[in-house]
Formats: C-alpha cells, sequence, structure tokens
C-alpha cells in the first residue's frame, strides 16, 4: 500500500479507532506510542487499546483486500 491509500483507508475508520491506530505507528508525529500511552489518552486500559488495535489491522487488511489494493507492496 502506498502511504495515500493507507491514510484513505485508516479515514473510513472511526475517530477513535484511527487515532489509537495512527499513535501506536507514530503516524502523527514519527513517535510511536505504547499501548499506556495511547490508553492514557484516550482513557482506557492497555489492554483495550491493544483489542481495538487488534481489531483495526483486521478491518484496515479486509478493506485493502475488498478495494483491490495490494497490502503485500
Amino acid at each position: 500500500l502506498r502511504s495515500e491509500e493507507l491514510e484513505d483507508l485508516i479515514g473510513k475508520l472511526d475517530n477513535r479507532t484511527a487515532s489509537i491506530i495512527k499513535m501506536r505507528y507514530g503516524m502523527e508525529d514519527g513517535r510511536e506510542r505504547t499501548l499506556t500511552e495511547v490508553g492514557k489518552q484516550h482513557g482506557l486500559t492497555r489492554e483495550r487499546i491493544r483489542q481495538i488495535e487488534k481489531h483495526a489491522l483486521l478491518e484496515l487488511k479486509r478493506m485493502a483486500h475488498d478495494t483491490g489494493f495490494d497490502a503485500a507492496a
């Protein structure tokens, strides 16, 4: 996926989930945040952040497949 394609897919997630993914992978400022850091920012436990992240990554993979983006690129 190109970065523009990835941004488009992330934009289809709900705001909270998109924010969590962007924080975890440093997409906002280049700094990857820990589960604990993201949890504090969102008022959630690190376990709940992990669950949301896992679900979001599966959803992004599904959306990439459905839209014909090559997830391996």
